[in-house]
């Protein structure tokens, strides 16, 4: 059965829609609406990480150290976060965030310190180095996902991400639900 979907004019096939077309032909007992959302969200994803990577490469950072002084620039001056909040962030076990905090305070782009209203507590601080590559290397991505985007419309690409949101929140739910 093929594709009746309505195509606009600016729309050429892509891999998905061969792919589809040939399940479609092999097994038209399946409805394979779904595999035309989640098989380009996955073919998209790629690209993504492939940009991330070159911005993050660039910017002299593993993703795992921009996710670190990611949440440090986003908690605002001082740049300043518990262990425990970077966890939460990052969503690292404590063995893994004081390993990577470890490695950032040997590159110098953290330093550690006692939390000044807790003598026993910790405090992580971004430097001003941390601070600086976190800056080009967002400043990075955010080209690079622009360049991702750039066929697209302002509007189309709001509708786009009020989709995913929606579909976001409800596999997470029901991810929740199931756990």
């Amino acid at each position: 059965m093929p594709d009746e979907r309505p195509v606009d004019h600016d729309d050429q096939a892509d891999e998905v829609d061969l792919i589809v077309s040939a399940w479609e032909h092999e097994r038209p007992d399946l409805d394979f609406e779904p595999l035309h959302v989640l098989s380009r969200v996955a073919r998209l994803s790629k690209h993504l990480d492939r940009a991330r990577r070159a911005a993050f490469t660039a910017s002299a950072l593993e993703s795992w150290e921009f996710d670190v002084l990611s949440a440090l620039r986003r908690a605002g001056t001082p740049y300043r976060l518990s262990p425990k909040a970077l966890l939460q962030q990052t969503l690292v076990s404590s063995g893994t965030m004081t390993n990577r905090i470890d490695r950032l305070v040997e590159r110098g782009l953290v330093r550690r310190g006692t939390d000044p209203h807790d003598g026993r507590g910790i405090l992580v601080t971004m430097t001003q180095a941390g601070c600086d590559q976190v800056d080009a290397a967002i400043e990075r991505l955010v080209a690079a996902e622009a360049a991702l985007l750039a066929d697209l419309e302002a509007d189309e690409q709001h509708r786009l991400s009020v989709l995913l949101r929606k579909l976001s929140v409800s596999v997470t739910r029901a991810n929740v639900r199931s756990t």
